[in-house]
């Protein structure tokens, strides 16, 4: 049984799209500021669910978070096309957000940590010598490409860890859910951030 791959796929493509390298900038459902362009948010939508594939307000992270458990079980993925890109860069800022959620952390706690390293701006990009996927990732051409890139993966880090905290601490106990912790140890491909 394969991976599951990106819905966005056909729509990751340029002209339908801006890719840097072979990374797409997707639109996002956020209020973090960033290079990406806002898709509507869904307010009558509680914080820890996403909206249904089909609506306008459901964008990559929402898909990152729903596939998430699943594709963290192989070791192998093939890329379908760009949107693939983002969802593996989402799924492994995911690991490493639960990565650093312990089982007695209070919600505050968790929140600090976790935004703490969402905030970090000291992170290695496509084409940067630390980037551990440089064999499926094409470096940006020029410095602005690499500094709109960083940009928008900073968005994309600050938004998931947002969301994924919001689903983590949903049922307002001070306790993370154990169901999302027991993947905190996985390695989606056997890499990491």
């Amino acid at each position: 049984m394969p991976a599951y791959n990106s819905i966005f796929n056909p729509d990751s493509s340029p002209p339908t799209s801006t890719n840097i390298g072979n990374f797409p900038l997707l639109p996002l459902r956020t209020r973090v500021r960033g290079p990406a362009y806002t898709l509507p948010l869904d307010t009558s939508l509680p914080a820890h669910l996403s909206p249904e594939p089909d609506s306008e307000s459901y964008d990559a992270l929402d898909e990152v978070l729903s596939l998430f458990r699943a594709n963290t079980f192989f070791r192998n993925f093939e890329i379908q096309g760009p949107a693939d890109r983002l969802l593996i860069y989402g799924i492994l800022w995911v690991s490493e957000c639960l990565a650093k959620i312990k089982p007695a952390m209070s919600g505050r706690e968790a929140q600090k940590e976790v935004q703490n390293i969402a905030l970090d701006t000291n992170f290695s990009i496509p084409g940067d010598p630390g980037f551990p996927l440089n064999q499926m990732f094409n470096p940006p051409t020029s410095r602005q490409e690499a500094e709109t890139l960083r940009q928008y993966l900073s968005q994309v880090r600050q938004e998931l860890a947002i969301r994924l905290l919001a689903r983590i601490y949903e049922d307002g106990s001070d306790r993370p859910s154990k169901w999302w912790l027991s993947f905190a140890k996985r390695k989606f491909m056997g890499k990491s951030l």
